[in-house]
């Protein structure tokens, strides 16, 4: 059961009866992998472990440098050199003295699906197109629900994907080979409240996948134009023929 102590402090979603006392053990059981601490995953990792999700698996293998601090919240100027992931834990135990921690470095394939299969969902907060292949062909394997971000210049993405469910893409799906000719936020800039805002929507996918209430962004692309304030939502739907996912489903 829940503490005294759990019930005053997550009693303002205790009070949603999509989430409530069952929901809120659900969190407290869940375990939730985020992949890169930058913009997306700073939001990500804080309302997650503010939301009362008991263990969080933290990844990434780069150290705070000054350029972050204008959107990678997690962080802040006396972290200056160190590896983000002891960034971002102590800033986390800050915030949730009792949070379960497991960090990570850099994560070769091995590692990777022993880390994917550990938890309930993967947060794909990188800003790479390897790294995402990567990480959704292991979520694919592990039959783990993934939340994939992505936000550059003014424009953002997320979608989830779920490889429990048979209608569900991955995102192999969508992007097919994709490419690492992508521009990266060093090279064409990002507005830092539009990080925070994909990240803590990311935030917000996990929480209904764990705690199981509400519509998941399954088979859904939304597009974020934070220039125009507009959101925009594409249907996404699963290629058989998908040289990762199109085989998994008939398992």
């Amino acid at each position: 059961m829940l503490s005294d102590e759990d019930l005053l402090r997550y009693s303002r979603q205790i009070l949603l009866p999509q989430v409530d006392i069952d929901g809120q053990l659900r969190l407290r059981d869940g375990r939730a992998l985020i992949v890169g601490l930058g913009g997306l995953g700073s939001p990500a990792a804080l309302y997650l472990a503010a939301a009362g999700v008991g263990e969080l698996h933290l990844a990434d293998f780069d150290q705070v440098d000054l350029s972050n601090l204008q959107r990678q919240v997690i962080h802040d100027t006396a972290a200056l050199g160190r590896p983000k992931v002891e960034s971002a834990a102590q800033r986390l135990r800050g915030l949730v003295p009792d949070l379960r921690l497991q960090l990570h470095g850099a994560l070769d394939a091995d590692t990777l699906a022993t880390a994917v299969a550990a938890v309930d969902v993967v947060l794909d907060c990188s800003d790479n197109f390897a790294t995402r292949e990567a990480v959704n062909a292991a979520c694919v394997a592990a039959r783990v629900p993934l939340v994939s971000g992505a936000a550059i210049r003014l424009e953002g993405q997320l979608a989830t994907f779920d490889p429990r469910r048979a209608d569900s893409p991955c995102y192999h799906c969508l992007y097919g080979q994709g490419g690492d000719d992508a521009l990266t936020c060093s090279e064409a800039g990002v507005i830092g409240p539009l990080v925070g805002l994909v990240g803590s929507l990311q935030a917000l996918e996990a929480l209904k996948l764990l705690a199981a209430f509400g519509e998941p962004l399954v088979g859904r692309l939304l597009l974020v134009d934070a220039l125009g304030s507009r959101f925009r939502e594409l249907k996404v739907r699963r290629d058989p023929a998908c040289a990762v996912c199109g085989g998994a489903h008939g398992q």
